[in-house]
């Protein structure tokens, strides 16, 4: 048999809830709202793999709480921007290849779940 395994792991971050200034009406701007945040990280993982080490993975508790400080932290007038910069902050870690963040603001609009703006990025 004849298998090629490929190396790349795909971490799911999912229904992280946080709490953020996000929005441009008066109420939005004066108050915190939540947001559910979704994300996909690619990165190498035969060294992880290989090796059965920690430190040859990568971290995701540390990636999260620099999401969760970040947006804890900010305001944001768009949630466009707001997915923008999770996404950039994922992205600044060196073993990342690509990544997709899919940010929920609930209830936003009437009669409506939520609504998400999703953005995804690669490395060449």
């Amino acid at each position: 048999m004849n298998i090629h395994l490929d190396p790349d792991a795909l971490i799911h971050i999912k229904d992280l809830r946080l709490r953020t200034y996000i929005g441009i009406k008066e109420e939005e701007i004066k108050n915190k709202q939540d947001i559910l945040l979704n994300a996909d990280i690619t990165y190498d993982a035969s060294s992880a793999i290989r090796e059965n080490r920690i430190e040859e993975a990568l971290n995701y508790r540390t990636i999260t709480k620099e999401i969760i400080h970040y947006v804890e932290e900010n305001r944001f007038a768009l949630l466009e921007k707001l997915t923008n910069d999770v996404l950039l902050l994922i992205m600044e870690h060196p073993q990342v290849k690509a990544a997709q963040v899919q940010i929920d603001k609930p209830h936003a609009l009437r009669f409506s779940e939520s609504v998400s703006i999703t953005l995804s990025a690669h490395k060449r």
